[in-house]
């Protein structure tokens, strides 16, 4: 209990250094969206055409016709107080639209992180356990075409295959079938609410439409993380402790997992939190191609139309979304190697 509640204590202390960095994007990305080109006023006031009375009832809505350091002043008190204020998109609060989209996120990115783990981890230790044999050369030239393919091509290519020709995955229209009743909102996580409501029809049909934008996000991400796997598996393969292991007749595959995979996973979660963070914020065009109603999306229809309000709550979440990741990479480090501490 007692090294819990240091750990606890020094996992604050590093969320408070990490204070400093989220008031940073929160001053930088208000200053941004101040100088980038368009009137939000004109276009949530029906367009260029608007007369100017209009205009102005609209920019006072907005705060706009305020000089740029008062309304620095007055977003910092409101995020501070727990507001970060109201979409002109939706009529609705940004906490609130945030909070009804982020599971929706997060649910398509765990799955996609969790597949490319699955995935990554043993091509990686195939390749590295027959380094430059057609195995290795094979998952290096999976690992590249990973990388060169974009998202949301291979987004399309598979609705194209496993939706229009083989017709085995359902329609790319959101979480669910638009003719589907949902489950009651518990968690937010639909595999999880309809689990909880004992609906195993409704769990089914909301793991089809998910699998397939995981699998596309899965596919890009699965080249770092097999990557630092073989790589790392390399160095440990080659080490004195291994090579103690095997002399001392020990069975191969607990020289591989036990020996040199434990000592090996350590970059390889330095990586996946990295990487979780990035398909969090940057997972747009998946969702755009699926009709995916998660916060990157909602990001994007929000700076399309110079909606100031959801466009600085979503940078501030995915910064702090990025802290806590990383302060969850810094405790799994010491579980993983226990040499390791979070101080």
């Amino acid at each position: 209990m007692a090294a819990l509640g240091a750990t606890v204590i020094r996992a604050g202390r590093r969320f408070l250094s990490s204070l400093p960095a989220l008031f940073g994007v929160l001053v930088f990305t208000f200053l941004l969206m101040r100088v980038l080109p368009g009137d939000p006023a004109v276009f949530f006031a029906s367009g260029p055409n608007a007369g100017k009375e209009e205009i102005e009832v609209i920019r006072k809505q907005m705060g706009l016709n305020k000089p740029v350091p008062e309304q620095l002043m007055l977003y910092l008190y409101d995020v501070g107080s727990g507001n970060l204020g109201r979409s002109m998109m939706t009529g609705q609060l940004v906490t609130k639209d945030l909070r009804e989209r982020l599971p929706a996120s997060l649910e398509l990115t765990l799955t996609a992180l969790l597949i490319a783990l699955l995935s990554a981890v043993p091509l990686g230790v195939l390749a590295a356990l027959r380094p430059g044999s057609i195995i290795d050369h094979g998952v290096r030239f999976f690992c590249a075409l990973g990388v060169c393919v974009p998202t949301f091509v291979s987004g399309l290519l598979l609705i194209y295959v496993f939706y229009y020709l083989l017709g085995l995955a359902p329609d790319p229209t959101g979480r669910v079938d638009i003719f589907a009743s949902l489950p009651p909102r518990q968690t937010g996580f639909l595999l999880i609410d309809f689990l909880l409501a004992g609906d195993f029809d409704g769990w089914w049909a909301a793991f089809r439409q998910l699998i397939l934008p995981a699998l596309s996000m899965a596919l890009f991400v699965v080249a770092p993380l097999a990557r630092i796997t073989r790589a790392s598996m390399l160095v440990s393969l080659g080490s004195d402790f291994v090579r103690t292991a095997r002399s001392l007749g020990l069975p191969w595959w607990q020289v591989v997992v036990t020996y040199a995979l434990r000592n090996a996973i350590l970059p390889v979660i330095t990586i996946a939190g990295i990487v979780f963070s990035t398909m969090l914020g940057a997972n747009v065009l998946v969702e755009k191609v699926f009709s995916w109603p998660g916060v990157a999306s909602y990001a994007l229809d929000a700076l399309l139309s110079s909606d100031y309000a959801p466009v600085q709550g979503f940078v501030l979440l995915m910064a702090t979304v990025f802290v806590i990741v990383n302060l969850l990479v810094d405790i799994l480090y010491g579980i993983a190697d226990p040499r390791v501490t979070i101080g």
